[in-house]
């Protein structure tokens, strides 16, 4: 039986504050909110960088109160050597396998904080559980070998050559437990790691309901023609080059006007044939997101690397169906479980389920109702809070 969780201690590599984005980041700041807020100690440790490109420290390091939490922010550390990190980063990317040392050489030159860990190591005998996320980081990695038995991974995996290296895999079975986000992400590391199901619990996150109008939006922004919504890094990973493709081909297919709006972070190479069509407001208010989403024909998601699908949720609560890529297991789970959206495979399905939207008012109705109250029934914060509270009570030990 685990011991009691009174002192958590959160372990970040960035701190989800002001013009930062992600949604690991923001899992991670909310979960430990709400443990603050139940009346736990929380000490929330990251990094002093902004930047999830460059990894620069930018903020002071020390400690300073955000909110109901206490954030220390070490500086990350400096002279890793980058060209390697990047050779072995590819090579892991193209499926090509690298051995235990390559593995170990790779995550020594990621992002790392030396002060950090060196903190963990002084405070060990305070902490009664360290909840580290996400798994990508040589941070996360070398944070949990310190005090395994009472760490806890909030991994965010995806189904990627990253999540198949051996050294991660000890990793994950090495600590004390894992928070997952959804069913498929804990059936996903259950298969790849062999983790047994007594040090596994699925909390995920909860949100809040909001009401957004529906036509602020477009008004604003002089939208004279039906639009489509991607909020999110603008990045190969997240599928939105293929997002951009997909919307050139449906535009020029079936001659329909259809604009594309797009809020988040991160550069992208618009086509000249979709000057003008394009809307990029970059990263913007809460109340500017949602009422980006309630006025839009669907919300689409070209990610098959989530975990849990934030947006998603978001645009069911601004009573907007989601058309997501359907080799996204996670996404294609929760559309599936809230029959809140559709999902494609290829570029005809795409064309065929956007036109369906566009011309079916009545669905669109239906499948965002539908999502709507699957949020508010599956993601109400008193749900997450027992699902917390619970794996806390379960998982580690002091």
């Amino acid at each position: 039986m685990a011991g009691p969780a009174n002192h958590l201690a959160f372990v970040c590599p960035r701190f989800a504050e002001g013009v930062t984005v992600g949604g690991a980041e923001r899992l991670l700041r909310n979960l430990a909110d709400r443990a603050a807020c139940a009346g736990r100690r929380v000490s929330f440790l990251s990094t002093c960088a902004r930047d999830h490109f460059t990894w620069r420290n930018e903020l002071a390091p020390g400690t300073r109160r955000v909110g109901s939490l206490e954030v220390t922010f070490f500086p990350v550390d400096e002279g890793r050597d980058v060209e390697t990190f990047l050779r072995l980063q590819d090579a892991i990317s193209r499926g090509r396998p690298l051995s235990r040392s390559d593995q170990e050489s790779w995550l020594r030159n990621s992002v790392n904080s030396t002060a950090l860990c060196e903190h963990l190591r002084t405070h060990a005998a305070e902490y009664d559980r360290i909840i580290a996320g996400p798994y990508l980081f040589g941070l996360t990695y070398f944070a949990s070998q310190i005090l395994p038995h009472k760490t806890l991974l909030v991994p965010c995996l995806h189904d990627e050559p990253f999540a198949y290296q051996s050294v991660l895999g000890e990793m994950f079975r090495v600590v004390a437990g894992c928070m997952f986000n959804s069913e498929p992400e804990r059936d996903l590391a259950r298969r790849l790691h062999g983790i047994e199901p007594a040090r596994c619990a699925v909390v995920g996150m909860g949100l809040d309901p909001f009401e957004a109008d529906a036509e602020a939006f477009a008004l604003r922004h002089a939208l004279g023609a039906p639009y489509i919504v991607y909020c999110g890094r603008r990045e190969p990973l997240k599928g939105t080059p293929l997002l951009l493709d997909y919307f050139a081909a449906f535009r020029a297919r079936t001659g329909r006007e259809l604009k594309l709006v797009l809020t988040g972070s991160g550069q992208f190479e618009l086509p000249p044939d979709l000057e003008g069509h394009v809307l990029d407001v970059g990263v913007v208010s809460e109340q500017e997101k949602q009422q980006a989403m309630a006025g839009a024909v669907c919300f689409c998601h070209p990610s098959v690397n989530e975990s849990f699908g934030i947006v998603i949720l978001e645009s069911w609560l601004a009573r907007t169906p989601a058309l997501v890529h359907g080799c996204g297991e996670v996404l294609r789970w929760q559309c599936g479980r809230s029959n809140g959206g559709l999902w494609f495979r290829n570029y005809p399905e795409f064309e065929e389920e956007l036109a369906l939207l566009l011309d079916n008012d009545a669905l669109c109705d239906q499948l965002a109702t539908a999502g709507r109250a699957y949020v508010l029934r599956e993601y109400a914060w008193d749900a997450i809070d027992r699902k917390m509270s619970d794996a806390l009570a379960r998982l580690g030990r002091a």
